[in-house]
C-alpha cells in the first residue's frame, strides 16, 4: 500500500480471513520486523475463522507501544476495541537513548543493525528459539537504512503513553519470565497503568514468542478475543465459534500453568 505522494514508501500487509469480518485483529510488528513474522499467528488464527490483517491490536515490542499511542490518539473518536500487548512497553525512556534519537538517520544501516542485535539473546537456545532469532535477524537484514532509523527514533524519542485516555479498552498484557529486551522495572510499569488488564505469562519465549511459542500465543489470543464472541466487535466468523473446544483448550493451558509452577 503506498500511504503518501511519495511512491517508494510502502507498506506490505497481509490480509487473511473472512473478509465479512468487520471488527478484524491487527498485528504490529516490532523494530527488527515486518509483517510477516507474525506468520504462525496468520495461518493459525485465519484456520479458526478469524480476519488477521495485521479491530483489535496486537503490539509486539515498539508494536505494542504505537498500538497504545494510536489508541490514545482516537481516544475521542475510538478505533481501537482492545488491546494485546507483547513484550510491550509504555515509555521510551526505559532505554536511555532519548539523546540519540534525532541522530539514528545519520548512522549507517550495519550500525543501526548492530544496536537492534544488542538486545537478541545469546548463549545456548532450545531449536524453536534459536530459529525465531534466525528468522529475525533474516528481515532484520531486509531493511533498509531508513526504515530502521524511523523505527529506532520511534522506539528512542522522547514519548510515553497517557493511560487515562485509553483506560476504557479491554487490555491483555503478554509477557514471559525469562531473558527478553525488557527490563522487570519496564513490565512492573506495565501492570501499574493498566491494573484492569489480563495477564498472559509465558514461562519461556524471550524476545520473539509468537515465533518459538506460537502455540500458547495463539491461544491466549483466543482468549482475550473471546469476551467479543457474538458482539459486532467479533473478530471471528459466528459459524466458526466453538466454545465447547474455546473451554477445554482454557482448562488444558490453567492444568499446565499449574504443573510448571509446581
Amino acid at each position: 500500500i503506498i500511504v503518501d505522494d511519495d511512491d517508494s514508501k510502502v507498506w506490505s500487509l497481509y490480509d487473511a480471513g473472512p473478509r465479512s469480518i468487520r471488527c478484524p485483529l491487527i498485528f504490529l510488528p516490532p523494530v527488527s520486523g515486518t509483517a510477516d513474522v507474525f506468520f504462525q499467528q496468520i495461518l493459525a488464527l485465519t484456520g479458526w475463522g478469524y480476519r488477521v490483517i495485521a479491530v483489535h491490536l496486537f503490539g509486539a515490542s515498539l508494536g505494542g507501544f504505537l498500538a497504545q499511542k494510536f489508541a490514545e490518539y482516537t481516544h475521542k473518536s475510538p478505533r481501537v476495541q482492545s488491546l494485546i500487548l507483547c513484550n510491550a512497553f509504555s515509555d521510551t525512556s526505559i532505554f536511555n537513548q532519548t539523546w540519540t534519537a534525532n541522530s539514528f538517520w545519520l548512522m549507517p544501516a550495519f550500525m543501526l543493525k548492530k544496536i537492534v542485535l544488542g538486545n537478541f539473546a545469546s548463549g545456548p537456545l532450545d531449536p524453536e528459539m534459536a530459529d525465531g532469532i534466525d528468522f529475525m535477524v533474516d528481515r532484520l537484514e531486509s531493511l533498509g537504512q531508513s526504515e530502521l532509523a524511523s523505527r529506532l527514533t520511534l522506539n528512542c524519542q522522547n514519548s510515553y503513553v497517557e493511560p487515562h485516555k485509553i483506560r476504557d479498552i479491554p487490555v491483555t498484557i503478554m509477557d514471559v519470565f525469562d531473558q527478553s529486551a525488557l527490563s522487570t522495572e519496564a513490565k512492573e510499569e506495565m501492570y501499574k497503568l493498566y491494573p484492569n488488564a489480563r495477564r498472559a505469562h509465558l514461562k519461556t519465549g524471550g524476545n520473539f514468542p509468537y515465533l518459538c511459542r506460537s502455540a500458547e500465543v495463539n491461544l491466549y489470543i483466543q482468549i482475550h478475543l473471546l469476551q467479543f464472541h457474538g458482539t459486532r466487535y467479533a473478530a471471528i466468523d459466528p459459524s466458526m465459534v466453538s466454545a465447547e473446544e474455546l473451554e477445554v483448550q482454557k482448562i488444558s493451558l490453567h492444568t499446565s500453568s499449574e504443573q510448571e509452577e509446581q
